[in-house]
């Protein structure tokens, strides 16, 4: 029998453009694209220059995705941080470290030379056992 898949799509341009959705779950495994911390219109970038606040910005809307999916921060177990300038590491994990707290996941961090927008500083995917 196969799996049933649910999927979540967001308020972000670009998912129709290149034709992806936010999160998909299949049984109980949920993956989370790399999500970029697009602003609640969902077209411009939240906090330009900020990198700790577009950690959190694209952690926050990675649960959003979760909890559509019926599953929490608590469940996540792995995360992959693309970021533009690895100097800032410390800014981003420290989004990271807080939003996680007592339930940390494996990570990876790495500087790629951009992302979709200039002012984009950082993108995470996530993935989660429920």
């Amino acid at each position: 029998m196969a799996t049933e898949l649910q999927r979540v799509s967001s308020a972000a341009v670009w998912e129709d453009v290149v034709g992806y959705c936010r999160a998909v779950r299949a049984g109980d495994h949920v993956y989370v694209t790399g999500t970029a911390p697009v602003a609640d219109d969902g077209a411009g970038v939240h906090a330009p220059g900020d990198a700790y606040a577009q950690a959190r910005r694209c952690l926050e809307l990675i649960e959003r995705a979760l909890l559509g999916l019926g599953v929490d921060r608590t469940r996540v177990v792995r995360t992959r941080m693309f970021v533009t300038d690895i100097e800032r590491w410390r800014e981003f994990g420290r989004a990271h470290a807080e939003f996680f707290a007592g339930h940390r996941p494996a990570t990876t961090m790495v500087e790629v030379r951009r992302l979709i927008a200039p002012e984009m500083l950082i993108e995470i995917e996530a993935d989660a056992v429920a």
